[in-house]
């Protein structure tokens, strides 16, 4: 049946959201806060790039937008480690032909508002901040930038889309037994940039994601189609080198110097892009329920994750396609959404999970021999028992596995690998027959 449907949020899941329910022939208007990033650019947020992967590139693909998003995307078929001495390794991240995509979230958004657009039933409302709901009676208010109030009254659904900071969220959180965890973590990020070549071409390996782990703080670079590189520091906001010691273009220089060597001769005044950008803080939100009356949190609004596993829009797009495919069984909207968000609650955990744990992986083990021994390991044995063992990075990036299980079997093949690890001289037997038989056995008593 169709429904007047109010989407609060034109990011990333609230245009995909209007594609996928426009599709279903409901009426969708879209309240955005910003300007039109199609006029005025892409202004606000985050804009750190994306990693678009397998479950991103399957939401795109069933509204028929992934021919189009290809030609914004560049693969990265692997970490590229950047040792102190500027040695650098490659380490792929799955099989051959398996990537993870480089994208603007700009670009991203703009191709998918401009999507959205096209339908006759979707209009998109740009600088209106949600400033009130009655979700008793299903009513809005927004609030453009001259303080003008627009009432949004013929709604029946509404779909809070409006990122970590949401409005809808906020307003959510007053109503009766609402709970909401939110956690700041205690570093933080800051935006560098290394700039094309002369000649225009990327002054690093293009299809790779860069990482110069140091322990305790990180620096990313992600290839533009520019040719330049999105590079992004992670670090402590207290403490020994924290961005709380940066404090002088000399304590900057002279870290950029010690720490990322071979960085430094392509980043045009490293110092100055330091100071002239600013320090952005890093939060998880787990909320529950996301369903209130005939209202609904979706994407980061319900669960915002940290960056470090390139999960949070394809999260949030697999919540679209969940969504979706509820809606495909029911015309029943209440027993949907109270579906919708039991099915996704426990998947968006896990991924929050897995994405602050892997925050320590990339900053300090992946630079370590002994962790890329394990991962080369983990590779040798899922290329041999595929069918049945795969890695914990490719169940999460390259596979339909919930979060949840990809989390459960992840913990679980851990056993295995810390079993082989405690080997005397593995670094020597590694790919030895006794290694295989070990894996054959375990795999087949533990995950048969």
């Amino acid at each position: 049946m169709q429904k007047n449907i109010t989407i609060v949020g034109a990011g990333l899941v609230g245009s995909m959201l209007a594609c996928y329910l426009s599709k279903r022939g409901h009426n969708v208007n879209v309240y955005e806060r910003r300007g039109d990033m199609r006029k005025v650019g892409y202004l606000g947020g985050r804009s750190i790039n994306l990693a678009l992967s397998h479950r991103g590139w399957k939401a795109l693909k069933k509204i028929g937008l992934a021919e189009g998003v290809e030609k914004i995307a560049i693969p990265m078929r692997g970490r590229m480690i950047h040792d102190l001495q500027g040695n650098t390794q490659l380490i792929p991240y799955g099989k051959d032909g398996q990537s993870i995509y480089s994208v603007s979230r700009g670009d991203l958004n703009r191709i998918m508002v401009e999507e959205a657009d096209k339908f006759d039933g979707v209009n998109f409302f740009f600088d209106h901040r949600c400033s009130k709901i009655d979700f008793e009676k299903n009513k809005l208010v927004f609030e453009k930038p001259n303080g003008e109030e627009v009432p949004q009254n013929d709604t029946e659904i509404i779909f809070g889309a409006d990122g970590a900071y949401s409005e809808v969220r906020y307003k959510m959180q007053i109503t009766p037994n609402f709970n909401l965890h939110q956690q700041h973590e205690p570093y933080g990020y800051k935006e560098l940039h290394i700039p094309a070549s002369k000649t225009g071409e990327h002054q690093l390996e293009k299809n790779a994601l860069h990482i110069w782990p140091r322990g305790n703080f990180m620096m990313i670079a992600l290839p533009n189609m520019d040719g330049s590189f999105t590079v992004t520091l992670f670090n402590s906001f207290e403490g020994e080198n924290s961005f709380g010691e940066l404090t002088s273009n000399e304590l900057v220089k002279n870290f950029f110097t010690d720490f990322f060597p071979d960085a430094v001769p392509l980043m045009p005044e490293p110092e100055k892009t330091f100071f002239e950008n600013p320090t952005c803080s890093l939060v998880t939100i787990r909320s529950y329920p996301w369903k209130y009356k005939h209202a609904c949190l979706i994407g980061d609004a319900a669960h915002a994750i940290v960056p470090f596993y390139g999960q949070g829009m394809n999260c949030g797009f697999e919540d679209v396609i969940e969504l979706d495919e509820i809606l495909t069984g029911t015309d029943n909207w209440d027993e949907a959404l109270n579906k919708f968000q039991q099915q996704r609650k426990p998947n968006t955990d896990a991924i929050a999970a897995l994405a602050l744990h892997n925050y320590i992986e990339m900053r300090d083990l992946s630079g370590r021999k002994d962790f890329q021994l394990r991962t080369q390991i983990e590779k040798k044995i899922a290329e041999k028992f595929g069918n049945k063992f795969m890695t914990h990075y490719a169940m999460v990036t390259f596979s339909d596995l919930s979060y949840s299980e990809a989390q459960q079997r992840g913990a679980k093949q851990n056993e295995l690998l810390d079993k082989i690890m405690a080997l005397q001289n593995i670094e020597e037997k590694w790919d030895s027959e006794e290694v295989r038989q070990m894996a054959e056995d375990w795999i087949a008593t533990n995950l048969s």
